[in-house]
């Protein structure tokens, strides 16, 4: 083969533009520290990188944003659970104190001062938040747990309780012993111990124990009888009747109780009564009385012992001794627990009126009546890892249940029941003092039989309100562990989040080393690699130009 100066020319020149482009490859490493500028560079390490940068860019928004955000939501939960314990540990302080048998009117007054301030503070906390999310509502993060001033907003509720729910009340019958005064206490009335102080005695106090459900508010919306003594608007009791299958699912058939028959044959029948009226006495055996200020269902003898036989099957996917209680309400006071944060519930969409038709209502957790289980009710969970998650927030109803304000409720009416009947002894005593004790006039014989009847009322509710707040430490501490359940709950979510947290720092630390050994250069490599380049390419000018410089011509 024939070698041409031509020949000599070009292979010289391919070679040094192929150390050129060597030299280029080289300093663009060094400039930008990487071994790969583009795919074509290198397709397997470039497809490498794809991959461990994913892998990075996952492990970094779970390290630095999900994880820190999942920790402050817990934070935020354990500070207003602390302040929810501190809140109910005061609560039990007083009904010890209250519990005491020798207290002084002064006494009680105090201990109902500090019952009503630690109701009003009880949910405080539960409108806690984080970055403008309220953290115990469910889904609701946009919606406060208590509403925030008086509102006039109609709810149809229906709780789902069991039988356990049913308890005793003692009822004291005291007539009208509060009401006497100077003026009129020798009034007659009508026989019937109405204002008809002039038979008021020792003999005619008496108490009893009466039945009752207690409902999650009071004063709830009053109800008139219609056909076959339905209330309307609908109010009542319902119970588990059978089941029925509908596309292929069992479900639960619910009757109320006013088409129930409770005693074999007669069926129960409802009223609504005021507090005023004194409601607790003469209950029919198959009546269920609602007391509206109160939010009482109050039970007959027979409707109680058939809502005590309900109980559920084993051998069932749902609760057949569930027991459903229907009621209305409409007027809210500022702290009052919205009701659909925790029941199925319905209301009228935001401006319109009270009363609206079907189509026109918001209807919350209608799934709850389906019997979902507790633990599918609202959870918020963080993803805080590949393919792992975890719960964050508490839900109301776990510690911020309606019977922490209702079982202070019930102290702090005992209570001031007594500190009335307290006051009306001296007020009678002092009545006493001053009548004329001439036994030709009924002015002192009467009054002293008032204030028999009195001081006996007096040890009835004394004792009852003593009982009750033996009871009441029982109940406190029975919410007490509830929320110290919870606060256990969220510290051991908090540790699961933060072992997650630092196996994230260690896989970050890994796939950040993997990442850089792919793709980042060993610079005093690649610096000495491009000296040599450098050097080969001042070499190969130097000695191409001594070559091409004899030609043909130089030999003729």
């Amino acid at each position: 083969m024939r070698i041409t100066t031509k020949v000599i020319q070009n292979n010289s020149l391919n070679n040094i533009n192929t150390n050129k482009l060597l030299q280029d490859k080289l300093s663009q490493q060094m400039s930008t520290e990487k071994k790969v500028n583009r795919p074509s560079d290198d397709p397997i390490v470039a497809i490498r990188a794809l991959r461990l940068r994913t892998n990075v860019n996952q492990v970094t928004q779970y390290y630095e944003k999900n994880v820190p955000d999942a920790e402050s939501w817990l934070e935020v939960t354990e500070s207003a659970l602390s302040s929810m314990s501190e809140v109910i540990t005061d609560m039990i302080a007083q009904c010890t104190k209250g519990s005491n048998e020798d207290l002084t009117t002064s006494d009680r007054e105090t201990i109902l001062t500090a019952l009503k301030a630690l109701r009003d503070e009880v949910y405080s906390t539960g409108n806690a938040d984080y970055a403008g999310r309220y953290i115990f509502t469910g889904y609701r993060t946009d919606t406060p747990l208590t509403f925030e001033k008086d509102t006039e907003k109609k709810y149809s509720i229906t709780e789902q309780v069991d039988n356990t729910k049913i308890d005793t009340v003692t009822h004291v019958n005291s007539l009208n012993i509060l009401d006497i005064n100077e003026s009129n206490y020798l009034e007659n009335g009508t026989g019937q111990g109405q204002n008809d102080f002039s038979i008021v005695s020792e003999q005619s106090v008496t108490q009893s124990e009466v039945y009752r459900i207690r409902l999650s508010y009071e004063n709830i919306d009053e109800f008139t009888l219609g056909a076959n003594n339905n209330p309307v608007p609908y109010v009542g009791i319902q119970i588990c009747t059978g089941t029925r299958e509908v596309d292929g699912v069992k479900e639960r058939i619910f009757t109320d109780m006013s088409n129930v028959e409770v005693d074999g044959t007669d069926k129960a029948t409802y009223r609504c009564a005021s507090v005023y009226d004194n409601p607790y006495q003469n209950i029919g055996d198959n009546e269920i009385v609602l007391v509206k200020e109160t939010g009482e269902f109050l039970l007959g003898k027979n409707v109680y012992n058939k809502l005590m036989s309900l109980k559920d099957k084993a051998d069932t996917p749902f609760d057949e001794g569930e027991i459903r209680l229907s009621y209305e309400k409409t007027n809210w006071g500022s702290n009052d627990l919205r009701p659909e944060h925790y029941y199925a519930c319905e209301t009228p969409k935001e401006g319109l009126s009270l009363d609206v038709n079907e189509e026109e209502k918001i209807k919350y957790n209608k799934d709850y009546l389906l019997g979902i289980s507790d633990e599918d009710k609202q959870t918020i969970e963080y993803d805080v890892g590949l393919n792992q998650t975890i719960r964050v927030n508490t839900t109301a109803d776990e510690v911020f249940t309606h019977d922490i304000s209702r079982d202070v409720e019930d102290l702090v009416r005992a209570m001031e029941d007594s500190i009335a009947m307290e006051k009306q002894v001296e007020k009678l005593k002092k009545m006493l003092e001053e009548a004329d004790p001439d036994p030709n006039k009924p002015d002192y014989a009467t009054i002293e039989k008032q204030l028999a009847a009195a001081e006996k009322a007096l040890t009835y509710l004394n004792e009852k309100t003593q009982k009750m707040f033996e009871a009441g430490i029982t109940k406190m501490q029975g919410h007490l562990d509830a929320v110290n359940y919870a606060v256990t709950e969220n510290g051991t979510r908090g540790q699961k989040l933060e072992l997650i947290s630092n196996r994230l720092m260690s896989q970050k630390t890994n796939f950040e080393t993997l990442r850089s050994e792919n793709e980042d250069i060993d610079i005093t490599e690649v610096a000495i690699k491009l000296s040599s380049a450098e050097l080969t390419y001042s070499s190969a000018l130097m000695a191409t130009g001594k070559v091409l410089q004899n030609s043909l011509m130089n030999f003729i």
